[in-house]
């Protein structure tokens, strides 16, 4: 797959136009040369009259090299979602649509909102790998954003006005290693052993706080670690350290959080958090995905995600 930009100044250098763009969207689609989509023929040719666009020598197919993907249907430029691919996933917190708006110079907050949940979308690569050996798992409370702005919330564990996420970290030479979060319906038994079964590798070690609903998770041994008078994130620090900086990240980038998108919101901490390291490969890792990921509509991003 074509390199990526280390810096700032290399991204501007690497990507002047749309017609870089296109090259390198090409390049890593079709590393070995033009694939026909609908025949599979290797032989095509770049369409006259339109950009970016190839036709088929065998079928005659034109495929251009957005179809299919993300930004299969976008009026916005390429250079416009390459910007956006480079913020979101190379800045440390992330970026709102209106400051996307106002950094690119789209016309409508609504373009910028489209752009930014699309992408959050392409932020969960298909097939990755589950979460493997030790792994600290915990729920938690995020406070509700309401339509009027504040953030709500009740005491201990009222759920209302709150949003319920269970989280999971693997632990790696006792440092912190990958991150999942995922909303949940509550904290019951059926919920959190969903949860351990959709992000944690079979024969890998749950290490929790006692909570009751964590017992019998199954193809997992489970190490419970009752906390009693102890401060939670002392038995388990490198999970609450997860929770506290979504819950901070969450207010000064979003002001809060709402329910009816929180998955994706989600999505987009755990793919910032588990490229830390790398945060410029996270450039290329975004796009990677989101040729990959399915054309989203207006009308699938505005419904409710999903909970549990």
């Amino acid at each position: 797959m074509p390199d990526f930009p280390a810096s700032l100044v290399e991204f501007q250098h690497q990507f002047p136009n749309d017609d870089a763009c296109a090259a390198w969207l090409s390049a890593a689609r079709w590393p070995s040369g033009f694939r026909c989509p609908a025949c599979a023929g290797a032989k095509g040719w770049p369409h006259g009259g339109k950009p970016f666009t190839f036709e088929c020598a065998a079928c005659g197919k034109q495929t251009s090299v957005t179809a299919g993907t993300i930004m299969h249907g976008s009026k916005l430029p390429l250079l416009v979602w390459f910007w956006a691919v480079y913020l979101m996933a190379t800045h440390s917190n992330g970026i709102s649509a209106l400051q996307l708006q106002k950094q690119l110079g789209l016309g409508s907050y609504k373009s910028a909102w489209l752009l930014c949940a699309k992408l959050r979308r392409a932020m969960v690569a298909p097939g990755r790998a589950p979460l493997a050996g030790l792994v600290e798992v915990d729920e938690a409370e995020i406070p509700l954003r309401t339509k009027a702005d504040p953030v709500c919330g009740g005491g201990g564990r009222s759920p209302q006005g709150k949003m319920l996420v269970a989280g999971a970290v693997e632990v790696e030479n006792d440092a912190p290693g990958r991150l999942r979060l995922a909303a949940i319906k509550d904290f019951s038994a059926a919920s959190l052993h969903g949860f351990v079964a959709a992000n944690v590798a079979p024969g890998a070690t749950i290490k929790t706080d006692g909570w009751p609903s964590y017992a019998r998770a199954p193809d997992v041994r489970h190490e419970p670690h009752v906390v009693g008078a102890m401060a939670a994130h002392v038995v388990l620090p490198w999970v609450h350290r997860a929770f506290s900086n979504a819950k901070t990240w969450a207010l000064g980038v979003y002001h809060g959080l709402r329910r009816q998108h929180l998955q994706s919101y989600l999505d987009e901490f755990v793919f910032r958090f588990n490229r830390r390291r790398t945060r410029p490969a996270a450039f290329r890792s975004l796009l990677a995905i989101a040729l990959v990921r399915k054309p989203l509509t207006y009308n699938m991003l505005i419904m409710p995600e999903a909970q549990g």
